[in-house]
């Protein structure tokens, strides 16, 4: 009996990088360079318009790489991220036993969120309520921020931006304490540290995707601009 050889069928290619669908990250990338690249004197001010608007309608990553492939930026390797150690956490006494800010809800809600001053004590109480702190948008103007949390059938959310560090020490009781730790690159980012007990109720904090401390690179820039200073005095 004649045995027929069966062909297997060929598996199919993967597809060329160019052809893979572009990410949000991949066209943030992009207008990133782009940005640089007219602050540099690159490109005009009509050029940078027109390849943005490219940019933000691209489907592939293929249609990306042309929009920068005659930039400097899109050829630098981008060195992995180095993060820096958090501070120890504040010793007693080192911050005021007192809040800077009391948020409660007591059956009712309470919000803290925009541009507003984060103090370096917050204390939250949640009873069959829901409380958010969102300190994307918030003025830091200490490093180390020490949020107490407590819940009793409540909830309450703790939003950061994406470039601090944040650090949780708590637990929950037929509840549920859950903080993210977050580690930042620059060494004068602020850290939120989350302290709390969740009695039938929750806690989170975390960070919100797409949000940074601006006021970060303006410390910075003070800094600079006072060293400058003092140096042109002498």
């Amino acid at each position: 009996m004649d045995l027929q050889k069966q062909t297997a069928p060929a598996a199919a290619s993967p597809p060329a990088a160019s052809e893979l669908r572009a990410s949000d990250a991949d066209r943030d990338r992009v207008a990133d360079i782009l940005r640089d690249a007219l602050a540099e004197g690159r490109l005009t001010a009509e050029e940078h318009a027109e390849r943005v608007e490219d940019v933000y309608r691209a489907k592939t990553v293929g249609e990306l790489e042309p929009l920068v492939r005659d930039l400097p930026g899109a050829h630098q390797v981008q060195a992995a991220p180095a993060y820096v150690s958090v501070p120890n956490r504040p010793t007693p006494g080192e911050i005021p036993a007192d809040p800077d800010d009391n948020v409660v809800a007591v059956f009712s809600s309470a919000v803290r969120k925009g541009r507003w001053r984060a103090g370096r004590r917050i204390h939250a109480y949640s009873v069959f309520g829901s409380v958010e702190i969102d300190l994307s948008e918030a003025i830091f103007e200490y490093q180390q921020v020490v949020i107490k949390a407590f819940t009793l059938f409540g909830n309450i959310e703790v939003r950061v931006p994406e470039n601090v560090s944040l650090r949780g020490a708590g637990g929950g009781v037929l509840g549920n304490f859950e903080v993210d730790t977050l580690d930042a690159t620059d060494p004068q980012a602020p850290v939120v540290f989350v302290d709390g007990w969740a009695v039938l109720g929750n806690i989170e904090a975390r960070p919100k995707r797409g949000k940074i401390v601006a006021d970060i690179l303006d410390r910075v820039q003070r800094k600079v601009d006072k060293g400058l200073r003092k140096h042109l005095s002498h």
